[in-house]
């Protein structure tokens, strides 16, 4: 069926019963309203049996019912203008979508329809409606325009924000003069960052605007540390139940933070209950479909400290003594202001209406308390509807007016009074650019406005009244990162705090720990675990713990790298101990060489080849103050120096000793008939004897200097928080001859002694040696494990006691005795008593 044939058809007609309009009125040009003029719907029960009853509005929205008198407003001072729209006049049709995509899809149709049937758009030819204004709801926003597309027809939203409808192919003549999710999203993304809010929780109506709202802020915040604790959708179909389980939710969640995107007529009875269940210390982060909703902070003082954007406000003259116009008196069948006088004062001007509320005149006088509906000191959302009419208005204004030749379409360059079509509406909608209140007003190429926001904080002042409260904004103008500027110190939170509330699933970890993430959490749950040793991290919530430099490591708190300790053996305790045993030492070895030179011309100093003991002493004298050399910070010249003067003064001691054996041995065997091998051990061969076997080691030394002489070494690796200081031997193999050497020449003297022991005489010094031999080889003997299981500075303590023992060891055996008789038995120090009966 073709349009003429529907404009003489009388088979056209509706097919339902239409709802009556808000408001009418009759002109030129019509635009549609359709608004949110109540928060819910009830649906009748029904049986399948009869044909249900229509569903009912519930829960009048005095806030709402301003938007709608706002488009009254606007048109009739538009109609009184003569720059605009001269010689013509717009007319409206405002219906209730009861905030539901259905009844708004019924108003849709009954907007379209018209007054009169035979005159709707569906069934003549003619287009009397050029434009609509509506809805707040994206749900219903997407129904209404899909609706219209067919006809061409462009729509303008006041408050539907979904980032779903930008979509230019699927919803092409949408407009809207608020901006879209996607810059709310992103505001209130920086808004948790800036607030290191990192655990929160989110709510949702279980429609389009807070289904997209949500993938929105969760794309926006995927790349951050915040996480969602949970994601609860407030039910299209409320029941207690649902809601005490989100409740019950949000109750044992940690996170104290919770973003709510919903419409206030979703909202309303769910705080409802939220206000039962006494649940408390929640921030709430509201979405501009609620932030300023007054009957929400009428009706909930725990919501104060709510924080949240808010679209631009702007100034509409006359709005406030318009709205004063409005009452029972003036509109006696208009059932809507009926309903509003029973939500602002509780009563009814109409006892048939609802018969259970006291009667009032319905001439009541307005006061500002009544804030849902006389808040006209900022309008916000007010302010869209009036952008949106006026938006209309100079679009057709430039359409009538145009210049012939620049029109939009071929067939027709300019469009006259009787001829304007919704399309060519739109294109001049899309190019329209104007000011008012100070802004300049005009849409992208999706049909969106330039982004921008208030930051809303509500505060309750001293009387108890709530305040909507602008502390910063976000204009999505200008430069990445300085979208958001905000006044932290005007802020109050809730619980009427100044401190900003935490919100997270663990407090952050402090310098000198890292982040660990739970196994099956989100990222933001994490333990806090301490660096390891020789690593740190000097920031909060490190991911990763730094290694310090090789020669650094980690103070007690992990916190910096300090310069590690370097360990070697100084004069501290065990320095300063071993250093008096060394001096002690070689000063009793002095004393004895003393009261050995004191007394040479005694028989036991005589006897015992004073030449041999004076060498021993001289070279014992060597071995303990060669332990000095050990102690104190290796140098290159130390650290050769001290392994080599204790290889050779022990190899001289030793081969002194052995030397003064092999004269004891000889002597007692020179006694036998016919044996001269004294000849061959005078003092000149003794003199070899202990020059060669010196000399021995001297070459082992010396090879050792030239190929790999001892040096310094900086150990690291053996504890790590520590520096160890030592001599490396450089050749291990070297170190080992020497040790090997001296141990060598010691076993050959324990031999020749131990093979004398029981030569005749009172003083057998055999003995002597051969127990000093054993007291050496058992020192040296057990030094080895020492030696090696040792770690840093006892390394080289091991070594100095190992000398220090075993000169005491030589010392004591051999020179004791002797002492013993020289200074307290001189009467034994005879020749006759030292020989003895075997020498007789």
């Amino acid at each position: 069926m073709n349009n003429d044939s529907a404009a003489v058809s009388p088979n056209c007609s509706a097919q339902d019963d239409f709802d009556l309009p808000v408001f009418l009125t009759t002109g030129d040009f019509t635009i549609g309203g359709i608004f949110p003029l109540h928060y819910r719907v009830e649906l009748p029960p029904t049986d399948y049996k009869m044909r249900p009853l229509a569903a009912q509005c519930r829960g009048f929205d005095p806030r709402a019912f301003r938007w709608a008198l706002t488009m009254k407003l606007a048109v009739e001072q538009i109609n009184h203008r003569k720059d605009l729209l001269p010689n013509h006049t717009l007319a409206f049709r405002i219906f209730d979508s009861c905030s539901t995509p259905v009844t708004a899809q019924k108003a849709v149709l009954a907007v379209l329809n018209g007054q009169d049937v035979m005159q709707s758009v569906m069934c003549s030819a003619s287009a009397p409606l050029i434009g609509l204004v509506g809805e707040s709801g994206s749900s219903q926003s997407i129904v209404l325009s899909r609706t219209l597309q067919p006809f061409k027809i462009p729509m303008i939203s006041f408050f539907s924000t979904c980032s779903c409808l930008s979509d230019r192919k699927q919803f092409p003549t949408f407009f809207r003069v608020i901006p879209n999710d996607d810059y709310q999203v992103k505001a209130i993304a920086q808004l948790l960052k800036k607030f290191g809010w990192t655990w929160i929780g989110v709510v949702t109506e279980d429609h389009d605007y807070g289904r997209f709202a949500l993938q929105g802020l969760k794309r926006e915040i995927e790349n951050t540390d915040i996480c969602l604790a949970y994601h609860e959708m407030i039910p299209k179909d409320y029941t207690r139940e649902k809601v005490l389980k989100i409740l019950k939710v949000m109750k044992e969640s940690t996170a104290k933070v919770v973003v709510v995107f919903s419409v206030e007529g979703e909202f309303y009875p769910f705080l409802r209950e939220f206000m039962i269940q006494n649940i408390t210390e929640i921030q709430w982060i509201a979405s501009e479909a609620w932030v300023t909703a007054s009957i929400l902070a009428e009706s909930y003082p725990f919501l104060h400290g709510t924080i949240g954007f808010a679209i631009r406000q702007g100034h509409i003259p006359g709005l406030e003594d318009y709205l004063k116009t409005v009452n029972p008196e003036e509109y006696p069948s208009n059932p809507q202001v009926q309903e509003l006088w029973e939500a602002l004062y509780g009563c009814s001007p109409s006892i048939s209406l609802n018969g259970h509320l006291p009667s009032c005149t319905g001439k009541e006088t307005l006061r500002e308390e009544h804030s849902a509906y006389m808040n006209t000191t900022s309008p916000r959302v007010s302010y869209n509807v009036y952008k949106a009419v006026y938006a209309f208005a100079y679009s057709l204004h430039n359409l009538i007016h145009c210049t012939p030749g620049n029109g939009p379409f071929e067939n027709f360059s300019c469009a006259d009074f009787n001829h304007v079509f919704p399309l060519q509406l739109q294109h001049y909608l899309q190019e329209v650019s104007f000011s008012i209140s100070g802004e300049n007003v005009n849409f992208d190429k999706k049909g969106d406005a330039t982004p921008y926001y208030d930051l809303i904080n509500w505060q309750r002042h001293s009387s108890g009244d709530i305040e909507f409260v602008k502390v910063g904004l976000y204009d999505g103008a200008q430069h990445t990162g300085k979208e958001l500027v905000i006044e932290e110190e005007a802020i109050m939170w809730s619980n009427q705090q100044n401190k900003v509330p935490v919100s997270v699933c663990t407090d952050r970890c402090i310098p000198g720990f890292r982040k660990a993430v739970r196994r099956g959490q989100p990222l933001c749950c994490f333990d806090c675990v301490p660096c390891e040793s020789g690593k740190i991290s000097y920031q909060t919530d490190s991911i990763d713990c730094l290694s310090c430099p090789e020669d650094y490591w980690s103070n007690i708190n992990g916190t910096i790298c300090v310069p590690k300790v370097v360990e070697f053996l100084t004069h501290d305790a065990m320095g300063i101990a071993l250093t008096v045993i060394a001096i002690v030492g070689a000063f009793l070895t002095i004393t004895v060489l003393l009261i050995f030179l004191y007394n040479r011309g005694t028989p036991i100093v005589r006897i015992n080849n004073s030449e041999l003991s004076f060498f021993i002493l001289f070279s014992l004298t060597l071995c303990f103050l060669c332990a000095l050399v050990f102690i104190g910070e290796p140098t290159s010249w130390s650290c050769m120096l001290r392994h080599t003067a204790f290889s050779i003064t022990f190899s001289l001691c030793i081969s002194c000793i052995l030397g003064k054996t092999l004269v004891v041995l000889a002597a007692f065997t020179a006694t036998r008939p016919g044996n001269n091998i004294m000849k061959w051990l005078g003092p000149t061969q003794q003199r070899i004897i202990i020059f060669s076997c010196t000399l021995v080691q001297v070459l082992i030394c010396t090879a050792w200097l030239v190929v790999s002489p001892p040096f310094p070494y900086r150990n690291t690796k053996y504890q790590q928080s520590k520096i160890i200081l030592d001599c490396s031997v450089g050749s291990d193999l070297a170190f080992w001859c020497v040790l090997g050497y001296i141990g060598l020449l010691a076993c050959v003297c324990f031999f020749l002694a131990f093979l004398a022991r029981k030569l005749p005489g009172n003083f057998n010094e055999a003995k002597y040696i051969t127990f000093s031999m054993l007291i050496f080889c058992a020192v040296w003997l057990a030094f080895v494990p020492a030696y090696v299981s040792q770690p840093g500075k006892f390394t080289t303590a091991v070594e100095i006691f190992a000398i220090l023992a075993s000169s005491f060891g030589l010392l004591l055996c051999l020179f004791a005795p002797k002492c013993y008789i020289i200074l307290l038995k001189p009467e034994k120090n005879t020749k006759q008593h030292l020989i003895g009966k075997g020498t007789k």
